[in-house]
């Protein structure tokens, strides 16, 4: 590289940086690029599931899609070509029901009068109605996805391999058509899957009628429903045949019922009012004939109106007695169909329309929403002594998730796939898949194929796939269309487009003479069934890339939400085990739900959620990316959205990354400056240092541990160890190392420290980059420039390193944890008593019984030394040479929840236990006291240094640390000046300096001369240290630049700070301050958004506010323009303040700028005895002020005397 290294700013904006990024990876066209380098490398095939474009996305999306981006960027990285085409499910309810909203339809006749051309017309205009911001969050989240090359379920390519899949299924006998009773959407005119009505059951009140059913045996049957609209419908009633049911007989009226035993007294509060006359099973009342509730029916169904038996009915609700509607309940139709009261030929007894309305025969009802109709029909029972007791329930019911309106559940003629014959098959397939969470396959998935029903694929739609099933009148002849070209030749037609509009009316010619034509059915495919078809129809197979897709298939991997189980995933491996027999995807990873903060469902209505794209604005999308992928949501549970945790990925992850980062360059940079070493990365370091081997291993074990989790797509391990693996490099390693890394210890020394770190973190951005692109690429782009040869442009476009199993040390890994254990208990007890690391104690003592230990620690002394801040350190196994002794106490949370009642007695116990006994609780784990077992992790080993003052004990269970707490005055003198470079490092931090930068330190003390003594004592410490001599506030001259200054109260006293630029740089006589524009555009001949201004006027005195304004208001020419100036953050109010300050001039409250040195401007300063001036020969930046003879009579007239000026500063 080059002698200068570009310098890292100490502050980094995320999501700008991410912007940035977003811009260089457009430029170079990365992903394209990205998947031209793989392109003869092995296919990895990835699906991803079509959402809709008319709904824009929430994080459900986002977490799902993140997930897949990781995966598949992970896969590309590790050597695989991986194809990311993103799909759109252009059809189907969520489309048509918005146009249904937008048209005001109500219902099939709307459509028809408007005609299905139009309607699809409609419908077609906003398939992709929120496509670009689609594209566009998706994007600014860092996904890679094709969506040029996307597919559209609305393509009439897509839907011939719809049509293909159809008839494979339809020639193997797996197609039907019967009547099922399905739920059903009133508003949407359509019958619903089961998976589709189990996604949004909400809390309603419905009403609850008890309703008679006289017998000619004198009792009247009771039975319970909330749905009272059905009983138009009723053709039987069910008794369980194994419960026994009570005839009672009321005591005032003489009237006899019959209900089941367990329900008597809750239908019946009164029960003493009644007599029971008879106990009987309800396999007694099969049979038994009774009054029809209406006769709309009677006469149709030759065995209707009778008692049936079934092991369905419950005794936990209504009467033990249910009433049976057969085309409007599931149960009750295949109880019905069973008995024989109705037949799968015969018409079906359904009479309510599409829009939910009654139809004739029900003629008190015609016309009548059948909710609405409820509270008609009660009534109509009442006025004809029918109810016998009415009220109301609560329940959970469901709501087509679409219009949000409740279902029926009704009879629809429909086609079927023959699932339930398929269930070993199906459960052999899912076997062949690996699923994360393992559960969601062996539980969820696995009960629901078990219990597979045959599944509905018929629409009575309009916009979706038509069914190609082509029919005679007589239903005789049918054929089932399996491609375009098989259409076009039975119908002579050219054909383009295959919806509804394009085909119905197409007609094929009978087979049998004089016989009319064939005619399409009506019906369209469930969108479910097209998006199980997206394997084989995004690539139009059959037809084409026939080898491509066979050669990729199964997928390698899939990825949606829980809510999946019985959508997409179910779909899928039904329609590939159909088709092919296996699975259609090998890895499966299903993500759980992201609810609001509070546990409730997301909300846009309670805006109890922060707006996605918010968040990636605030914080950037890694960090967002990061949070998800931490969280428990990847293993299928529910995630709280919680914007803190958004933000504690900043905080906790990218900052000490960052900085771990940031103090990599500088340290380049010093080398590069300071020691004149041209550095580039030698991979082939040889590294003695300890340290260098621990961090060197650790990496190479993080990256074996990534490659193996990654590898069973266990991605919310990975964030864990990674957020450990960087409190290890910056706290630990980078921590131990600052001297080295900054090259106190030598030139050679410094550039293996340096190697290392380096080496770490490129290893690391590669590893890390599937999971936060932006920061990975950021951090390499800097990276490779250290890097020797040629480097490749993005750190996406790199292979993830293999992990180099030679550099793992487990031993030193392990000596390293032992050392951080002895630290971490000595911080405790620091911080125990107040003693800050900075002040030296005498003496650390760590005792294990274990020699190996020992040695471990030994080997790192030195380390613990500087980190302990200690004098000198013991190490022993003799623990009761120092008096040591143990004593327990209880965990009080944990045990006294456990033990209750037996808690005091236990805390006695635990109390009275003596040091032997204390030690082999501790061995043993666990402790026996009152008859209950006490384990080592529900109690407190507290260790004691009797008789010894001076010493302060802690342990980890496992070693003991002996900390002597009494410094002497050397020690509380060192510790004072270490407190003074602190405050130097601060100041220098605080003035955005770097530790390449040269400067000067002065000082001065007010309220006492401690200070003093504190640095002529200690001034060699402290000044290496800070890297600047520490010199009296008297020897600071005019000429020196002053950087920053701050009095600072310390120990009582006041230290006041000067830091000023080492080199002597000529500024300003008078008190000067620069100007820049924020958002404004300078005007009036002035183009440069950049100042200078002097801040006293010739008295020598501060300019007033108004004065200042006045000053850059002609500065930029901003007449009768409203602005505010800021400086550090906050609004001007005196000018006094301002000195080498940078005034922001904005009409909001700006972001804060960095001040200068020195002034944007050129200016001169010229003297006449003690008369000094200055002069701008430019003001704003790059605009000539005067020219030489202006300047000279100015400068002549302010002096009171004629004076010469260079020409040269005017050329």
């Amino acid at each position: 590289m080059s002698s200068k290294v570009d310098r890292v700013p100490e502050n980094i904006d995320f999501p700008k940086e991410e912007e940035n990024i977003l811009k260089f990876w457009k430029e170079i066209d990365a992903f394209h690029s990205c998947l031209k380098q793989s392109k003869n490398k092995p296919k990895y095939s990835f699906y991803d599931g079509p959402p809709f474009a008319t709904g824009l996305p929430h994080y459900g999306h986002i977490l799902a899609g993140t997930i897949k981006d990781v995966v598949t960027r992970y896969a590309h990285q590790k050597g695989y070509h991986v194809e990311r085409r993103f799909g759109w499910d252009c059809h189907g309810l969520p489309v048509e029901f918005e146009i249904d909203k937008t048209l005001g339809i109500k219902g099939p006749e709307d459509v028809e009068k408007m005609g299905i051309d139009k309607y699809n017309a409609e419908c077609r205009k906003i398939v992709m109605k929120y496509a670009t911001e689609w594209e566009n969050i998706i994007t600014r989240m860092g996904r890679w996805i094709d969506f040029k090359n996307d597919y559209k379920t609305l393509y009439p390519w897509f839907m011939e391999s719809v049509w293909w899949v159809f008839k494979e299924l339809y020639n193997k006998g797996l197609i039907y058509q019967g009547v099922k009773v399905m739920p059903y959407s009133t508003a949407c005119s359509t019958p619903l899957s089961n998976f589709e009505s189990g996604q949004n059951y909400k809390d309603v009140v419905d009403p609850a009628v008890v309703v008679t059913f006289p017998t000619s045996e004198g009792f009247s049957l009771l039975a319970w429903t909330t749905t009272p609209w059905t009983l138009p419908s009723n053709l039987a009633l069910c008794v369980n045949p194994k419960l026994t049911y009570l005839k009672v007989k009321e005591k005032s009226s003489g009237n006899c019922y019959v209900l089941q035993e367990a329900r008597f007294p809750v239908i019946f509060k009164n029960i003493d009012e009644f007599d029971i006359i008879e106990k009987l099973p309800g396999e007694k009342l099969k049979g038994i004939k009774y009054t029809p509730i209406f006769d709309y029916f009677v006469g149709q169904c030759p065995k209707a109106f009778q008692v049936l038996a079934d092991g369905y009915v419950t005794d936990d609700s209504g009467t033990g007695v249910v009433h049976q509607a057969p085309y409007f309940g599931e149960d009750d139709f295949r109880v019905c169909l069973a008995a024989g009261i109705i037949t799968r030929d015969q018409d079906i007894i359904c009479p309510v329309d599409a829009s939910g309305k009654f139809t004739e025969p029900v003629k008190d009802f015609v016309g009548q929403y059948v909710k609405d109709a409820d509270k008609n029909i009660i009534a109509n029972l009442k006025a004809r002594n029918r109810l016998l007791q009415v009220g109301q329930v609560k329940h959970s019911y469901p709501f087509c998730w679409r219009s949000e309106t409740p279902l029926i559940y009704k009879a629809v003629p429909s086609w079927f796939v023959r699932v339930e014959q398929m269930s070993q098959d199906l459960l052999k397939s899912s076997e062949a898949t690996y699923w994360v969470p393992d559960y969601v396959k062996e539980k969820r998935f696995g009960n629901w194929l078990k219990e597979a029903r045959d599944w509905a694929i018929s629409r009575n739609r309009y916009w979706g796939t038509p069914i190609p099933l082509w029919i005679s009148a007589d239903k005789q002849e049918v054929v089932c269309i399996g491609s375009i070209e098989e259409l076009s030749a039975l119908t002579g037609k050219e054909i383009t487009d295959i919806h509804r509009e394009s085909i119905d009316h197409l007609e094929i010619p009978s087979c049998r003479p004089g016989q009319p034509p064939l005619r399409r059915v009506t019906e369209v495919f469930d969108c479910w069934f097209e998006s199980g078809s997206m394997p084989y129809a995004q690539c139009h197979y059959p037809f084409e890339n026939k080898k491509e897709f066979e050669d990729v298939f199964p997928a390698n991997f899939i990825a949606e939400g829980i809510d999946q189980t019985r959508g997409w995933f179910y779909t899928l491996i039904v329609l590939s085990t159909a088709l092919f027999n296996k699975p259609p995807f090998k890895n499966l990873i299903a993500n759980g739900l992201i609810l609001a903060s509070d546990g409730q469902k997301m909300s846009k209505r309670k805006k109890n959620y922060p707006d996605p794209l918010e968040i990636v604005t605030k914080y950037g999308a890694d960090a967002l990316r990061l949070y998800l992928v931490n969280s428990p949501v990847v293993k299928a549970e529910n995630l709280r959205f919680k914007e803190e945790g958004v933000r504690d990925v900043i905080k906790d992850v990218f900052l000490p990354w960052y900085n771990a980062f940031r103090f990599l360059m500088q340290n380049v940079e010093r080398i590069v400056q300071e020691d004149n070493v041209n550095y580039k990365f030698n991979e082939k370091a040889v590294r003695d240092n300890v340290m260098d081997k621990w961090i060197t291993s650790f990496t190479q074990s993080l990256i074996q541990f990534v490659t193996k989790e990654m590898g069973a797509y266990r991605l919310y391990t990975v964030v864990p160890r990674l957020t450990k693996f960087i409190d290890h490099l910056t706290n630990w390693y980078v921590r131990m190392n600052r001297k080295r890394l900054k090259g106190e210890n030598g030139v050679a020394d410094c550039q293996v420290a340096l190697d290392t770190l380096f080496g770490v973190l490129f290893d690391m951005v590669r590893v890390m980059a599937p999971f936060t692109p932006f920061l990975t690429e950021l951090m390499y782009r800097v990276l490779k420039q250290l890097q020797p040869g040629q480097s490749l442009e993005s750190v996406h476009f790199n292979m993830i390193p293999e992990p180099k199993l030679e550099l793992v040390d487990t031993n030193i890994e392990r000596a390293v944890q032992r050392m951080q254990a002895v630290i971490e208990l000595g911080r405790v007890l620091r911080d125990r008593k107040t003693i800050p690391i900075k002040y030296p104690l005498p003496e650390m003592i760590i005792i294990h019984r274990d020699e190996t230990y020992l040695k471990d620690v030994n080997s790192l002394l030195n380390y613990v030394l500087d980190e302990m801040n200690v004098r000198k350190i013991q190490l022993t196994s003799d623990k009761e040479k120092y008096g040591i002794t143990l004593r327990v106490e209880p965990d009080h949370k944990i045990l006294g929840g456990r033990l209750k009642g037996d808690f005091k007695a236990v805390m006695q116990g635990l109390k009275e236990l003596n040091n032997e006994q204390c030690e082999k609780l501790i061995a043993d784990g666990y402790v026996e006291i009152v008859g209950q077992r006490i384990e080592v992790s529900e109690v407190r080993i507290i260790y004691q240094a009797s008789g010894n003052d001076q010493y302060e004990a802690h342990s980890d269970n496992d070693v003991l640390i002996l900390l002597n707490i009494t410094p002497d005055q050397d020690m509380l003198d060192e510790g004072f000046a270490r407190e003074i470079i602190n405050r130097v490092q601060k100041l220098r931090k605080k003035a955005h300096l770097v530790p390449t930068d040269e400067v000067d330190v002065y000082f001065s003390v007010k309220k006492g001369n401690d200070i003093v003594r504190i640095i002529n004592i200690h001034r060699d410490l402290i000044e290496s240290t800070v890297k600047a001599p520490m010199k009296s506030i008297e020897e600071l001259s005019p000429s020196k630049s002053v950087i920053i200054q701050e009095t600072q109260e310390l120990k009582g006293s006041e230290l006041n700070l000067v830091i000023t630029w080492r080199k002597e740089i000529e500024m300003p006589v008078h008190p000067w301050a620069n100007v820049t524009l924020n958002k404004i555009t300078p005007r009036l001949g002035a183009t440069s958004p950049q100042g200078s201004l002097i801040l006293s006027d010739i008295t020598g005195k501060f300019i007033s506010m108004d004065e200042l304004y006045k000053q850059v208001e002609v500065l930029f020419g901003l007449y009768g323009m409203k602005f505010t100036l800021w400086c550090d953050g906050v609004e001007v109010n005196d000018t006094a303040s301002l000195t080498t300050k940078n005034i922001i001039v904005s009409v909001d409250k700006p972001q804060d700028l960095k001040s200068g040195v020195s002034p944007f401007c050129k200016f001169v300063n010229v003297a006449n005895g003690t008369k000094k001036m200055t002069l701008f020969l430019e003001n704003p930046q790059g605009k000539q002020t005067v020219n030489m003879e202006q300047a000279v009579k100015f400068v002549s007239e302010y002096l009171g005397k004629t004076c010469n000026l260079d020409e040269k500063l005017f050329v």
